[in-house]
């Protein structure tokens, strides 16, 4: 075997040069029992490399591990595995993602394969969620107990609607946009555990009972309160949930309660900071709280909104409606009674439940009630980091695969997030900055990955994920 190392212009290149002959003779010939491997560098030469670029395998490496932990390497091909993985380092597109995990890891997939692959993963969902909530009761101790539920508007660059795309009420601010809308249910920490699409013009209220209604049944869930917003009590719910012998927790509108109660409930508080008290109503338990904060907040607000509508009555503006004006005889004035009312319930907070005193005192009621933040924090990452507004679909099935996948990579982001106590998006930038860098042996022709030195704290919040080796 012959190979030409280079010229020598100088006793100096030629000493180099047989340095650079004696260590390829030493690494790349094959010694005495000729089946042994061939061994890799031992040195590199500088002047004899060439910087290619980089690779953020290290990333791709936690977060595949990340996914095993959680079990959901069971869900389906590495195809879909990788596409979560890039979900959380970089949300693109699908076909943008196949061309960044082969310029971000090097890993090479081609186009034919998702088009292929991409139909049957439609059917993944239930054994995802099953997956997730398996490892839920194993790392969070969730028992169904108690589950937080809530709903987001996701609304398209289109203005086009069909089946699933609608106009309704948006959340985005986008009511002239079809959208759909997201149901999401999480434990107390703030792991999703279950997810539903619905049409954009359903009306949020009547989402609840059958996303719960499904849920119980999908997983034989024999005792569950629900905790969620206002907006998801009704006469028919509270009946419904009632007649399934399910328990809820949810927010209520203490402006639309009835005068007479509004007086008792203001009487009773007595602006007291922390006091409480339960009230037997149609819709169940309604407990109600005053806090200073609240009442200092709600004031402000107020206040504000009273020096408009002042200005509005002092210089009217044709078709202009304040919350605190009303319109008598072709005249714009002040609503006193509502300004009075609005007073009676500054610093007032509502909540129902059919739990009684008995079972949940008034302070866990509250207490619970305020954990549905951790839902909120859920859609923030998912619309945010995650960027799960569907941009790049306007078909059913697209659509529902693009939840899919976001919903597994926000369950892994969460997961994340709940161990390490840092967000995911300093999470991933933390990890980018652990970087191969890759080099090209010009006399080998062959490329070297130089990793860059894993930092002590970097080292310590992977050290928290507890990940398998």
């Amino acid at each position: 075997m012959f190979k030409h190392i280079g010229s020598a212009k100088s006793e100096e290149d030629l000493k180099e040069l047989l340095i650079l002959a004696e260590d390829f003779i030493h690494n790349y010939t094959p010694e005495l029992p000729f089946e042994e491997e061939v061994k890799f560098d031992n040195l590199m030469y500088l002047h004899k490399t060439q910087f290619i670029g980089v690779y953020y395998t290290y990333a791709y490496e936690i977060l595949l591990k990340t996914i095993t932990q959680i079990g959901l390497n069971k869900v389906g091909t590495q195809l879909l595995l990788d596409l979560i993985v890039l979900r959380i380092i970089e949300p693109v597109s699908k076909l943008r993602s196949i061309e960044l995990l082969n310029e971000y890891f090097g890993i090479k997939h081609r186009r034919q394969s998702f088009y292929k692959s991409a139909p049957s993963w439609l059917t993944l969902k239930n054994s995802a969620e099953e997956i997730i909530i398996e490892f839920a009761k194993k790392s969070y101790d969730f028992t169904f107990d108690l589950v937080f539920y809530d709903i987001t508007t996701l609304y398209f660059e289109a203005f086009q609607e069909d089946e699933l795309r609608k106009n309704g009420f948006s959340k985005d601010n986008k009511s002239q946009q079809p959208q759909i809308l997201v149901a999401l249910m999480v434990s107390k920490e703030g792991f999703p555990v279950s997810y539903e699409i619905f049409p954009g013009n359903t009306f949020e209220g009547h989402t609840i009972l059958p996303v719960v209604q499904s849920f119980i049944q999908k997983h034989s869930v024999k005792k569950l309160t629900i905790v969620a917003d206002a907006a998801m009590i009704s006469m028919d719910n509270v009946q419904k949930f009632n007649q399934d012998k399910l328990n809820y927790i949810v927010g209520a509108r203490i402006a639309n309660l009835p005068t007479s109660l509004i007086n008792f409930i203001s009487k009773s508080l007595n602006k007291e900071d922390g006091k409480n008290i339960r009230v037997q109503t149609d819709k169940g338990h309604l407990i109600c709280s005053f806090s200073s904060v609240r009442f200092r907040k709600d004031k402000y607000e107020m206040d504000k909104q009273i020096e408009k509508a002042k200005t509005l009555v002092q210089t009217p503006s044709k078709g202009k409606k304040l919350k605190f004006t009303t319109v008598k005889a072709e005249k714009v004035k002040l609503n006193k009674e509502l300004i009075e009312k609005t007073t009676k319930i500054l610093g007032i907070k509502g909540y129902y439940t059919n739990l009684s005193e008995s079972e949940v005192s008034n302070d866990i009621v509250i207490t619970q009630y305020h954990e549905l933040y951790r839902i909120e924090q859920a859609f923030r990452v998912a619309k945010s980091d995650l960027q799960t507004r569907p941009i790049f679909h306007y078909k059913e099935d697209p659509v529902k695969l693009h939840l899919l996948i976001c919903f597994i990579a926000l369950s892994v982001a969460k997961h994340i997030e709940l161990q390490t106590g840092i967000s995911i998006k300093r999470f991933k930038n933390e990890l980018k900055k652990v970087t191969d860098a890759r080099m090209l042996n010009q006399l080998t022709n062959k490329e070297i990955k130089i990793r860059t030195q894993i930092t002590p704290y970097i080292q310590q919040i992977i050290d928290k994920l507890n990940l398998p080796h």
